[in-house]
């Protein structure tokens, strides 16, 4: 495999993708830890700067990055799955607040690593601006900032922007107002897995790359050449996980895709803006997102492809003509200065994890040495950190207000059986894009996009 068409990221990084040395026999260790994404990397990170003695291995079937951590869309955010509202109606007002404020300290603790190990990975704490683009999502726009305040966050956390200051920052077509978060960085995602990586190994960790775990059992994690035998193995294989054994019905992967456009001339990012290169979105159901990289590209994604039946995971449903073809035609009704022929230079994708009941969760059974973090419904550049650093307090026994935040030990309920899990991710999917359609042709807010949400518990 040419490791660097994956993506555009891990066609720029600044280090050949060669494989690290397999595991080729059986060995013991203190931790083994399935997965060489953020999660695994993180939580390794963590737990060898917390105790230099423990003897931690990471097994990763391709190499470090090669899902998610090395394609998705460069978001270093504090966003959640859930909103505050269905937080708190699962755990309470003050739990959500407490998780909410640990994902802005997330974002400052990934770029306090990054300065430290030096990650050279593009770090810019440029902020989030979601754009309004119609009457239904002005009105989005407002109850967002309503419900932040309603929790006690204030203007320098989420503010309501007016039209000339959202087209300040982003001059897209058609904008009627938006919202500015100033917890995100743009980042080069696949420079940050690859960093760290490089980080944890000079912390004594080893991994082992083209190490495929066919299976994880009580005290072991097994691979064809060798099995690791640890009293703690710790899951971080995100959509990766129906693959194990046992594992098909716990997350969902959806399929997230992605184009860079070649770089653009400095007149034209005059006129478009993203001066401090903040990362943006609108109030769309469907989601959207993009970046403006540091060499003048448009990092620009969203959903839309299908989830495959049985939660296959193949690397021909990274490549989507039609959603490529949309996702072009998008980026160009938001920004038409770019003209129709924009020279798109990659196209990629991949599969994210999304839980049964949309919430992200990380937790560590004692009894059974069995640790997990997942289900970041595509938002896991930051909420991975806060999941590496919570796992190495778990795992140490720790008692800290990192392992007192609500979606610790949460269990999500199993994803139904086929056809079941099928029909409804997909008429999900449906549902969203009917409603963005129904909007925009009638200019009202829709009511079976509000009851679907109610529905995921949002």
């Amino acid at each position: 495999m040419h490791y660097p068409d994956l993506s555009y990221w891990l066609s720029t990084v600044d280090e050949p993708l060669a494989p690290r040395p397999a595991l080729g026999a059986d060995t013991d260790a203190d931790v083994v830890i399935v997965g060489a994404g953020y999660t695994g990397l993180w939580t390794a990170y963590y737990l060898a700067g917390a105790d230099p003695t423990l003897r931690i291995v990471v097994l990763e079937r391709q190499v470090a990055g090669f899902g998610a951590s090395g394609r998705n869309g460069g978001w270093c955010s504090a966003l959640l799955p859930t909103s505050l509202t269905g937080l708190a109606r699962r755990h309470g007002r003050d739990a959500a607040i407490a998780m909410q404020h640990a994902m802005h300290d997330t974002v400052r603790e990934v770029g306090r690593v990054v300065a430290a190990e030096g990650i050279d990975c593009h770090w810019s704490y440029g902020g989030t601006v979601v754009l309004a683009r119609s009457g239904p999502q002005l009105d989005r726009a407002r109850a967002t900032v309503a419900e932040a305040r309603e929790f006690g966050f204030g203007a320098e956390d989420l503010t309501l922007l007016g039209p000339d200051e959202a087209v300040a920052r982003c001059a897209a077509a058609g904008v009627r107002g938006g919202t500015y978060t100033p917890h995100c960085a743009a980042v080069h995602p696949a420079r940050l897995v690859r960093g760290l990586a490089q980080a944890v190994e000079r912390r004594g960790v080893t991994i082992h790359e083209q190490s495929p775990v066919t299976e994880i059992r009580r005290g072991a994690a097994v691979t064809p050449n060798g099995t690791v035998r640890a009293p703690v193995v710790v899951r971080a294989t995100e959509g990766y996980t129906p693959g194990l054994p046992g594992q098909r019905r716990a997350i969902a992967p959806v399929y997230s895709l992605m184009l860079a456009t070649e770089p653009l001339p400095p007149a034209i990012w005059e006129r478009i803006g993203l001066a401090e290169r903040e990362t943006f979105s609108d109030h769309r159901h469907v989601i959207i997102y993009g970046q403006r990289t540091v060499d003048g590209r448009f990092a620009f994604g969203g959903r839309g492809a299908p989830y495959h039946f049985g939660s296959r995971v193949r690397a021909a449903y990274d490549r989507e003509p039609r959603v490529f073809a949309a996702l072009r035609r998008t980026l160009t009704e938001l920004f038409p200065v770019l003209g129709a022929d924009v020279p798109v230079s990659h196209t990629w994708g991949g599969p994210l994890g999304v839980a049964r009941d949309w919430a992200a969760s990380v937790g560590y059974q004692p009894a059974d040495g069995f640790a997990w973090a997942g289900g970041y419904v595509g938002d896991g550049v930051g909420t991975s950190n806060l999941a590496g650093r919570t796992l190495a307090d778990l795992i140490r026994g720790e008692r800290t207000e990192l392992t007192a935040l609500p979606w610790v030990n949460h269990r999500s309920p199993r994803w139904e059986p086929e056809p079941l899990r099928w029909l409804a991710v997909n008429a999900g999917l449906r549902v969203m894009f009917s409603a963005d359609e129904a909007e925009a042709r009638t200019g009202r807010s829709s009511r079976r996009a509000s009851a679907f949400s109610r529905l995921l518990g949002h």
